[in-house]
């Protein structure tokens, strides 16, 4: 794993990262100020859509996030993480998973016992959003922020939903190292989701690696 840089301190680039990436940020803001940063952070989800969807469309996604956004806000333990520059170029967001599990109802097939215990002892963080600006290091801001958010909630894996037709979130997400483990449906509406987990750390990602095998788990091919 990568060795985070300090709240607001500037990351150090590794050997044959780009000179761009040593510029970026990250920062934890609270609830207040990711609510101030509601247009901007809209802004950057069309943006990292890189969608050429008709302006109606892209209206109605750009109130969608804000909407979800501001559910978010409300939940309890709401945190979220910005990458920035001389401008906001990315941002997670999320919050910790109760011991009932409350994000995988619906899930086709019972959760190995490992991520069972993981949840129960407060150890999974559901997040709801990773979201970068384009550029050719945007994987390296995706995989900083989402262990920055993991590691200051003390967090071993990360969770998220994701809907079946929305490819670009699920390839940009299998790309930044998230692992495919089975379908949701939720109980309001025939909708299926992707469920995906983030491991943090070397031995969490040995235990994920080693449930490949189980035939619950639906890996990307």
């Amino acid at each position: 794993m990568t060795a985070q840089p300090e709240q607001g301190q500037p990351h150090k680039p590794r050997a044959g990262e780009s000179p761009t990436l040593d510029a970026v940020r990250l920062r934890r803001v609270n609830r207040r100020q990711a609510q101030g940063l509601g247009g901007g952070l809209a802004d950057l989800y069309v943006d990292s859509r890189e969608t050429s969807a008709a302006e109606a469309y892209r209206s109605r996604s750009r109130q969608d996030f804000l909407n979800r956004l501001t559910g978010d806000i409300r939940r309890p333990g709401f945190a979220m993480v910005i990458a920035e520059t001389d401008h906001l170029v990315g941002c997670a967001f999320g919050f910790p998973v109760r011991s009932d599990g409350f994000w995988r109802l619906g899930f086709d097939g019972a959760l190995p016992q490992s991520i069972e215990q993981l949840t129960s002892s407060g150890g999974v963080f559901a997040i709801t959003s990773v979201l970068v600006q384009p550029h050719p290091q945007d994987q390296d801001v995706a995989c900083r922020l989402q262990e920055r958010l993991l590691s200051d909630h003390q967090a071993s894996l990360g969770a998220t939903l994701v809907n079946q037709d929305d490819h670009p979130a699920l390839t940009s997400l299998r790309s930044w190292g998230w692992l495919d483990v089975g379908d949701v449906w939720r109980p309001a509406g025939p909708t299926m989701f992707h469920a995906l987990l983030f491991p943090l750390g070397e031995r969490t990602a040995v235990r994920l690696e080693r449930l490949a095998h189980d035939a619950w788990a639906r890996w990307p091919e």
